[in-house]
């Protein structure tokens, strides 16, 4: 779903207007696809969607091809790109595409009164059922601190100190044995389709295609959440790098 957006928003588009051949190919992570070309010095990809901390990290690393924020467009009203944008969407190795989030799901038709929270999502016994888990700490030991009663404004502050990850672990232990864990994002809404869980954590725009466009009764509970830009990125070494830096200002 996602990849197809992007096919029609931003590739097809560009393809019109510059005639430089485009090609979408879907990944359910490219970021472990970029270290490994970049590594082995044969570098296939030309430009990358990644979430926000793997853009980081990977920058960090070496990985990435840098890019200059003065070198991108301006926004329609002339401020420069690096203001235009929201605060920190703009690194020194990815631009901002999006804002997503990490949420949890369930079906309406099981569970007309909630969940509504993200403690819900941990009480089995209001709200019984297995429940599915990306397979992953990011996202995974948020929610837990949150469905444990921290307030998402300490939720790191918290996580960094050992304390915090005992804790995490500790309420993740609660439904241990009724997890199932997801590694595809397109996996969270067949686990719910197929009664295999009873509510999911799920990237958003997967509940609202499934929702909109199957017309299942899956509702969304923001409490928890866990937002996210999607960044576009360059391997460092990409094949054809003046190409990738013109996408990525279109």
């Amino acid at each position: 779903a996602y990849g197809e957006a992007q096919t029609e928003g931003h590739v097809k588009p560009f393809i019109a207007k510059t005639g430089i051949n485009t090609v979408m190919t879907d990944a359910d992570n490219p970021a472990p696809v970029i270290k490994s070309q970049v590594e082995a010095g044969n570098v296939t990809i030309d430009v990358a969607s990644v979430e926000y901390a793997d853009a980081i990290r990977l920058c960090d690393e070496g990985l990435l091809e840098p890019i200059d924020a003065a070198a991108l467009p301006a926004g329609a009203d002339g401020t420069p790109a690096a203001d235009d944008f929201l605060p920190g969407a703009v690194t020194e190795c990815g631009v901002s595409t999006d804002v997503w989030a990490n949420v949890f799901a369930y079906d309406s038709s099981k569970f007309p009164e909630g969940p509504t929270t993200a403690a819900d999502f941990f009480d089995l016994e209001k709200f019984p059922g297995k429940r599915g888990l990306r397979k992953g700490a990011k996202a995974v030991l948020e929610l837990a601190l949150m469905g444990d009663g921290v307030p998402a404004a300490e939720v790191y502050d918290l996580l960094s100190t050992p304390e915090g990850l005992d804790r995490a672990f500790a309420k993740l232990d609660t439904i241990k044995k009724d997890v199932i864990w997801w590694e595809a994002g397109a996996q969270a809404p067949q686990l719910l389709a197929d009664g295999e869980v009873a509510m999911t954590t799920a990237y958003n725009g997967r509940i609202f295609a499934a929702a909109i466009n199957e017309g299942k009764p899956f509702q969304i509970v923001w409490d928890g959440q866990i937002y996210e830009n999607e960044m576009y990125v360059v391997p460092k070494g990409a094949p054809n790098k003046d190409k990738a830096m013109e996408f990525i200002a279109y």
